[in-house]
C-alpha cells in the first residue's frame, strides 16, 4: 500500500522573514488588541457548543422532562435536530450576505436574530414555541458561523493565524463548558426555572456580539475585493506594523492579498455554486472538505455529545446528578486537549494529527463498545466504569483533529472568491450529518443499545483509510499559498512571485531597495 497524498512543504512561508521575532502577541499594543477582537469572533462557536450540551444536559432535567411530555425517539430528534434544520434555511442566504455586506454585517445579523430567538425560547410555553425558538437560533447563528472563522482567519497576525483559526471550533468547548454546568447548577430547581435559566444564557455570546461587532476591524480581502485598498491598506498596517503602511510584511501581505484576487477577478463573474467542483484543485477540496464534514459528527462522537443520558442508561448509570456531573467534567477535559492541539497545528501539522486521531478514536470507540456489551451480557460493574473512561479518552483522540482543525482546514485551503460559499458546503454537510444523527441515534440506542456502536467502528476503520490518502499537508504556508496549494505550485509561485515583486518595487519608490531574495518564496 503506498504512501498518501503528501504536499511539498517547500520550506518555511514567504513571510516568515518578514515577521518582526519581537513582535509578540503578549507585548505588544496593537496585536493585544486585534486578538481581543479575535476572541470576540471566536464566542460565535461557543454559541453552537452551548447549545449541543443545554440540551444534553435538558434530557437529565426532570423539570424539562415533565413540562414536554418526556420527549422519546422522533419527537427528540427533533427537538434537537431542528437547529441544524433552521441553519439548513440560512444556507441559501449566508455567503451573499457575507460577500456582499461584509463580514461584520453578517455577524451582527446573525447574533440579532439569535437574541431574538434565545427570548423566545427561553419563554416557551410549549413544545412548539421551544421547537420554533430553536429552529430561529439554527438560522442566526449560520450567518454569525459563516462569517466569523473567515474573519479570524483574514484579519490575524500570519505567525499567529493557524492556532488562532485552529482555536474557533476549539471553543466549542468553552460553551459546552458553560451549559454543562449551568444545567448541573439549575436541575434542582422546583420549577421551570431549571431549564429557562440555561436557556436564557445561551443568548450571551450574541448579546456581546451585538454591542461590540462595529468595532472590531473588517477583513482587509472583502476591503479589497470592494476597491476600498486604502482602508485595507490601513487596517493591516495599524494591526501588525504598528501604523507603518511601508514595512515590508504589511507590504507584502497587501500585494498578496491583492494578486490572489486580481488573479481571481479573472473569472470572477463565472464563479458561482457550480465553479465549486468546475476544476480539478477545486474537486481536491471539496472531496476533503465534505469528507472531514461528515467525519466531525460520524464518528461515534455524536452519541455523547446529544444523548449522553441515552448512553449512560445502557450502563446504569441513571441518577441525573451522575449523569449532570460527568458531562459538565467532560467538557473541561475536552476543551484542555482541543486548545492544546490548536497550538500544535503549525508545529505537528495537520496531516499527522488527523491521522492520529482517527487512529485514537478507532481504538478507544472500540474498546468501548466491547466494554458495552460486557455490561450488557453480565451486568458487570467494571465494565460500566470503564466505558466512561474510554470516552474519555475517545474524545482525547477526537480533539486533537476534528475539534481545532475542520473549520480552520477549510477556510485556508479555500481561495478568497470561493470561501464564503465553500465553507457553507461544508457547514451544510455537517448540518445534514447532524439531523441524520440527531433523528437515528436515539432510536437506534432505544433500539438495539450497545450493539449500535458497532456501526460507528466499521466506519471509522473507513475514515482511517480515507484520511491517510486524502488529506494535504498544508503547515508553513500563508493564507494565499494554502489556496493555491491545490491548483499546483505554480499557482503559489504566481502569488509569491507577484506579492514579492510589487512590494519591492513599491519599497524601492519610497524609502529604499527591498531585495528580492528577501521577498520571494524561501
Amino acid at each position: 500500500m503506498g504512501g498518501g497524498v503528501v504536499a511539498n512543504n517547500g520550506g518555511n512561508a514567504a513571510y516568515t522573514h518578514l515577521v518582526d521575532p519581537n513582535r509578540k502577541w503578549y507585548n505588544n499594543r496593537r496585536l493585544i488588541a486585534l486578538n481581543a477582537w479575535i476572541v470576540l469572533l471566536l464566542i460565535t462557536s461557543s454559541t453552537n457548543g452551548y447549545d449541543g450540551s443545554m440540551m444534553n444536559g435538558l434530557q437529565s432535567i426532570e423539570q424539562w422532562r415533565l413540562y414536554f411530555n418526556d420527549p422519546r425517539g422522533g419527537k427528540l430528534g427533533l427537538l434537537n435536530a431542528i437547529q441544524n434544520i433552521g441553519s439548513l434555511a440560512a444556507y441559501p442566504f449566508a455567503p451573499y450576505i457575507t460577500d456582499g455586506l461584509g463580514r461584520r454585517s453578517s455577524i451582527f445579523l446573525g447574533a440579532t436574530i439569535m437574541c431574538i430567538a434565545t427570548a423566545i425560547q427561553t419563554a416557551s410555553q410549549s413544545v412548539g414555541m421551544f421547537i420554533g425558538a430553536r429552529f430561529l437560533i439554527g438560522f442566526g447563528l449560520t450567518f454569525a458561523a459563516t462569517s466569523a472563522p473567515l474573519l479570524v482567519t483574514e484579519i490575524s497576525y500570519p505567525s499567529y493565524r493557524a492556532a488562532l483559526t485552529s482555536t474557533y471550533n476549539s471553543l466549542w468547548y468553552s460553551g459546552a463548558i458553560v451549559a454543562a454546568w449551568t444545567t448541573f447548577g439549575t436541575f434542582q430547581i422546583p420549577n421551570t426555572w431549571s431549564w429557562r435559566i440555561p436557556s436564557a444564557l445561551q443568548g450571551l455570546p450574541s448579546v456581546i456580539q451585538v454591542a461590540l461587532i462595529w468595532f472590531c476591524p473588517e477583513s482587509p480581502r472583502w476591503l479589497v475585493s470592494k476597491g476600498r485598498h486604502e482602508q485595507a491598506l490601513k487596517t493591516l498596517a495599524y494591526y501588525h506594523a504598528d501604523g507603518n503602511a511601508e514595512d515590508p510584511l504589511v507590504k507584502y501581505e497587501y500585494e498578496e492579498i491583492k494578486a490572489a484576487i486580481d488573479l481571481d477577478r479573472e473569472v470572477a463573474a463565472k464563479i458561482g455554486w457550480k465553479t465549486l467542483f468546475a476544476t480539478r484543485g477545486n474537486l481536491r477540496r471539496m472531496r476533503i472538505i465534505l469528507a472531514l464534514a461528515f467525519f466531525s459528527q460520524w464518528s461515534g462522537n455524536g452519541l455523547v455529545s446529544y444523548y449522553l443520558n441515552r448512553v449512560f442508561n445502557t450502563i446504569g448509570i441513571t441518577r441525573s446528578v451522575h449523569q449532570l456531573l460527568i458531562n459538565g467534567i467532560l467538557q473541561i477535559w475536552n476543551m484542555a486537549w482541543a486548545l492544546g492541539a490548536s497550538f500544535l497545528c503549525e508545529r505537528i501539522g495537520r496531516r499527522v494529527l488527523f491521522i492520529s486521531s482517527t487512529i485514537g478514536m478507532l481504538v478507544f470507540f472500540t474498546l468501548q463498545t466491547a466494554c458495552s456489551a460486557v455490561y450488557a451480557n453480565t451486568g458487570n460493574t467494571h465494565a460500566a466504569h470503564a466505558v466512561i473512561a474510554f470516552i474519555f479518552l475517545f474524545y482525547a483522540a477526537y480533539d486533537i483533529a476534528y475539534s481545532p482543525l475542520i473549520v480552520s482546514y477549510t477556510v485556508e485551503i479555500l481561495p478568497y472568491q470561493l470561501r464564503a460559499k465553500g465553507f457553507v458546503v461544508f457547514n451544510f454537510a455537517i448540518s445534514l450529518s447532524l439531523i441524520f444523527n440527531q433523528y437515528v441515534n436515539p432510536v437506534a440506542l432505544d433500539t438495539i443499545g450497545w450493539k449500535y456502536y458497532i456501526v460507528y467502528c466499521c466506519w471509522l476503520a473507513f475514515e482511517l483509510v480515507y484520511v491517510y490518502f486524502f488529506v494535504i499537508e498544508t503547515k508553513n504556508r500563508t493564507l494565499e499559498e494554502t489556496a493555491a496549494l491545490f491548483d499546483g505550485e505554480e499557482a503559489v509561485e504566481q502569488l509569491t512571485g507577484a506579492a514579492g515583486h510589487a512590494a519591492a518595487n513599491e519599497k524601492d519608490g519610497s524609502t529604499g531597495s527591498l531585495h528580492d531574495e528577501k521577498i520571494t518564496k524561501a
